[in-house]
């Protein structure tokens, strides 16, 4: 991927938008120079060498590839026209056909990458208009391999399934982490050696199932064939519903996703 590609992103300056940027300024897919970032209130001092402005129209104009990282929200009230260039969406919800209508292009495509995409670690699932080129999949790749893994999927049902799966996805692990934490702590353990000793799990699992590459459920069943104190553990959780829980708030994530683009 040449670095003379222009990239503008829009919402440049919050979370996940830097995350973007920083890894693609970090993988050279774009010089400094060729990045464009807009922001509303305070601008990303962290891209000194890139070009910053409040006016989205700008940006669009400067860029060949335009992202969207904004909240569904605050992108109702978002005007820019891409003029028919290849434009990338990382919000929940907002639907294909909406965001050719309001920003003048067939070239759309949806993505989900997540938070983990701060260390490269984001998995993202992404799909495109029947008018989204092969130079266009290239690009998009390229994007979301420097903030991770990427696949391209069957089209928007998919994505409405993965932004609670893997868009929501490094909340769960916090999640577990939390009540871990809060457990230890009931049983007398220092906060912050209970901190200490639950990230250390969650890291040490996390580097675990990538060395590995195995299926999650196998790791469990190898556990299981132990009868130790952690198939002791694993059978007291999915006795008191765990994986039902988990599986219905993946329900309620997708359900939330398949509204908001309702909302649009």
């Amino acid at each position: 991927m040449s670095v003379s590609l222009r990239i503008g992103i829009i919402g440049g300056g919050g979370w996940l938008g830097g995350a973007i940027a920083g890894s693609i300024l970090d993988a050279g897919l774009v010089g400094p120079r060729n990045l464009s970032l807009s922001y509303r209130s305070e601008p990303p001092r962290r891209f000194p060498n890139s070009f910053l402005t409040t006016d989205n129209q700008e940006l669009a104009d400067r860029s060949d590839v335009i992202l969207l990282s904004v909240r569904p929200a605050d992108w109702q009230a978002l005007e820019f026209d891409a003029g028919g260039k290849l434009v990338i969406s990382v919000m929940a919800g907002i639907r294909l056909d909406t965001l050719s209508g309001r920003h003048n292009t067939a070239r759309i495509v949806r993505a989900l990458p997540n938070a983990a995409a701060e260390v490269t670690r984001s998995y993202t699932p992404w799909t495109g208009t029947s008018d989204v080129t092969e130079d266009d999949r290239a690009v998009v790749r390229a994007i979301f391999q420097a903030c991770g893994s990427e696949d391209e999927v069957g089209g928007e049902s998919d994505i409405d399934y993965l932004t609670g799966l893997s868009g929501s996805g490094p909340a769960f692990p916090a999640l577990l982490a939390a009540a871990m934490m809060s457990d230890a702590v009931t049983h007398g353990l220092p906060a912050e050696i209970a901190q200490r000793a639950v990230n250390s799990v969650m890291t040490g699992a996390g580097r675990l199932l990538e060395r590995r590459d195995e299926c999650p459920d196998d790791v469990v069943q190898t556990f299981l064939a132990y009868r130790g104190t952690t198939a002791a553990a694993i059978e007291g959780m999915r006795a008191a519903g765990f994986d039902a829980s988990v599986a219905k708030g993946l329900s309620a994530a997708f359900k939330k996703s398949v509204s908001m683009g309702d909302a649009s």
